[in-house]
């Protein structure tokens, strides 16, 4: 038990990773969608490549979505709109055409007006009215408003107008007929109507119409609400299917063309396979394939790491970033397509190849953006056509944006990125349809605002950044601005440190360029790998401007802990300036296990017979582990080196450097860095070129 305990206390980083592997592995296999999947992929216009098809069970061919909206569009131009007939309009301007009447009535005549003039009590005894010019001509105005208002005066919209001879639904109460629009009144012909009455006189006339003008009001209205119910109503009767596959029937043969017909009688058995409400045990199968195909995945990505990125595999840190950016986007994926499948392209999968090469390289972010497509390839509807199409963008945007920090280039790598998802969906279109009609804009503009949503990009990487304390070249970028206040503070307190540190910042900056090694890392660490030297900068020969040496006054082992405490007194103004972990490595890694060579000789010369401890004159370590702290390594100390020659000429940088290098070279310094003779052999070539460049001899003026 204690060495099951032990082994797991050694290894509890390692177990955590594989724990973090197996979470995600549960978490999208429970996001999945628990159903069986057609296993034939199949394009329209293309043959049949697989064993001939007979249908399993009875099963309705579905309509193509252009046949609905065909069927859609027939309705809709067919479709009558509903008008309201009341009744009670009438009733309303009848009885102020009568109260008009009477009052204008008197004033015209200049009696009192009769307040048993109303038309209550006139027309519920119509025939009992007296004959006389009054009475005869409120009813001649009465009965001519009732003729007009029985037909009805219509009220048009803008949707629907009198020069059209359409049809329409006259809902009167509980009952609706079909009518022309044309045998309705509007207000204007009504009042043509009445302004052409020639029973009357001409004093009758002129006291009468203008009452009769007055009363005109629709009684016919548009009637929106029941229209569009009534439309609703219409479409949603519409039959999904357009015929029946009968159990035993041949669906298509091996080799055959895959037509029209023929692609919606497959997509229809798709449709009734995957729908089906399998027994428990198939749900287990399911559940076991799902976890099969995922746990592949996650294992080819950690063979891929374990072989070709152990460093990636062995970081917590890093391996909780990668897994986080594959369970998001699997998840936003799942969401998408269970509420609004219809729009899954929205979703900006290129935004994930372009966060994981702010953090690692093009290999890295390729390979982990296969493996999350292909996970939701899964469940994807034409999941090669995603797998393929988001391939094609994802290397796109890996290839383009070559650098992070140029914003130019992230947008013009959106420019691409949508550029190649619109040739891609057309080409695809094309083969399916063999026609421009299978491309629907509505997937047109969703394409483009995928691609223009990959310019969040930036906001996301300094998410991550803070989330995972990780490193970005945006960040690096951001490092390396010597206004920054800790460089600031170098530049006025050890300006020779600071001299030099651009110098070798600059040598190790183009080192890294000729071996293709982080190039900005690179920089950004040989600016920072000397920042120990702020506690005591007099002690450095570099920031002496006279020859007062404060080396002289103290012993050498006393003057080597003051040159060797540099790197960890660096490491602590590091972490209280909050520089990220990746340039700590090369302040403590810059001068790997050498010895302080100059004190160290001076104490065996002065003491021959004294024992001492070699310790005391050695750097703490470690050794450069990677590329980039290697070739600072070799940078700084040519660099440093090269100051120290009295007559710089070319031939004498080269044999300083060649001693340089390989003296560590020969201490081991470089065993636990991933870099080849043939590497170190460049970077040789490339410091003699350059450090004679610097030292070469000047025309006296």
């Amino acid at each position: 038990m204690k060495k099951v305990l032990s082994k797991i206390r050694n290894n509890h980083e390692r177990i955590f990773r594989f724990f973090l592997f197996v979470a995600t592995l549960v978490i999208i296999l429970f996001s999945y969608p628990r159903q069986v999947k057609f296993k034939y992929e199949f394009t329209k216009g293309k043959p049949w490549m697989h064993e001939s098809i007979i249908s399993p069970f009875d099963f309705s061919v579905l309509k193509s979505d252009n046949e609905i909206n065909k069927e859609k569009e027939i309705i809709e131009s067919q479709h009558l709109p509903v008008f309201n007939y009341s009744n009670e309009i009438f009733q309303i301007k009848a009885e102020e055409f009568v109260n008009t009447f009477e009052k204008k009535w008197s004033e015209k005549k200049g009696v009192k007006r009769d307040n048993r003039f109303t038309f209550s009590i006139l027309f519920k005894n119509k025939n009992k009215l007296a004959r006389n010019k009054k009475n005869d001509l409120v009813n001649f105005g009465y009965n001519f408003l009732q003729d007009i208002y029985s037909k009805g005066i219509i009220q048009y919209n803008n949707q629907y107008s009198s020069d059209e001879n359409i049809e329409v639904l006259l809902k009167s109460e509980s009952v609706a007929e079909r009518r022309s629009i044309n045998e309705f009144y509007t207000v204007n012909s009504a009042a043509n109507k009445i302004n052409l009455i020639n029973k009357l006189s001409d004093d009758d006339f002129e006291f009468l119409v203008p009452l009769l003008l007055s009363s005109l009001e629709q009684n016919i209205v548009y009637d929106r609400v029941a229209s569009n119910e009534l439309l609703s109503s219409e479409l949603q009767n519409i039959s999904l299917t357009k015929g029946l596959i009968i159990s035993g029937q041949v669906i298509v043969n091996k080799g055959e063309l895959v037509n029209s017909d023929k692609y919606q009688v497959l997509l229809s058995l798709k449709h009734k396979y995957e729908g089906i409400k399998w027994d428990t045990g198939s749900y287990f199968l399911v559940l076991f394939g799902q976890f099969i195909l995922l746990g592949l995945s996650l294992l080819i990505l950690w063979l891929f790491l374990k072989q070709y990125r152990s460093e990636v595999l062995d970081n917590t840190t890093k391996i909780s970033m990668i897994l986080s950016l594959i369970l998001i986007m699997v998840l936003v994926s799942n969401l998408v397509i269970s509420y609004a499948l219809d729009w899954v392209y929205l979703i900006p999968f290129c935004v994930s190849p372009i966060i994981l090469k702010a953090f690692f390289d093009n290999r890295v972010a390729l390979f982990v953006h296969l493996i999350t497509i292909l996970i939701i390839g899964f469940i994807m509807p034409n999941g090669f056509e995603f797998v393929f199409l988001q391939l094609i963008a994802g290397i796109v945007s890996i290839l383009t944006v070559l650098k992070m920090y140029k914003r130019a280039q992230l947008f013009m790598s959106v420019a691409k990125v949508i550029g190649v998802y619109l040739l891609v969906y057309i080409a695809l279109s094309f083969i399916h349809d063999g026609s421009f009609r299978g491309i629907e804009d509505v997937k047109l503009l969703q394409f483009a605002i995928s691609g223009a949503l990959t310019l969040f990009a930036y906001p996301i990487i300094f998410i991550f950044e803070k989330v995972f304390s990780l490193v970005s070249d945006v960040s690096l970028l951001e490092l390396t601005d010597t206004n920054s206040k800790l460089l600031r503070r170098l530049s006025e307190e050890a300006p020779g440190t600071f001299q030099h540190s651009l110098q070798v910042a600059n040598l190790a900056e183009m080192g890294a360029l000729e071996v293709n090694a982080n190039a900005l890392l690179t920089r950004a660490g040989a600016i920072y790998h000397d920042i120990g030297k702020l506690r005591n900068p007099m002690y450095f020969i570099e920031n002496q401007s006279s020859n007062i040496n404060p080396h002289d006054d103290i012993k050498f082992h006393e003057s080597a802990e003051i040159i060797i405490n540099h790197v960890l007194i660096g490491i602590d103004i590091a972490k209280e300036n909050n520089l990220p972990d990746e340039l700590i490595d090369f302040i403590r890694t810059h001068h790997g296990t050498s010895t302080v060579q100059y004190f160290y000789k001076q104490y065996i010369t002065d003491f021959p017979e004294e024992d001492f401890d070699i310790k005391d004159f050695t750097y703490p370590g470690p050794k450069p582990f990677s590329k980039e702290t290697a070739i600072l390594m070799m940078a700084d100390s040519c660099e440093a080196a090269s100051r120290s020659l009295k007559n710089p000429t070319s031939e004498n940088i080269d044999v300083l450097i060649e001693k340089v290098i390989n003296k560590q070279i020969n201490d081991n310094q470089f065993v636990n860095a991933p870099i080849t003779l043939k590497e170190i052999t460049q970077l040789k070539k490339l410091f003699k070129n350059k450090l004679g460049n610097i030292h070469h001899a000047r025309v006296e003026y």
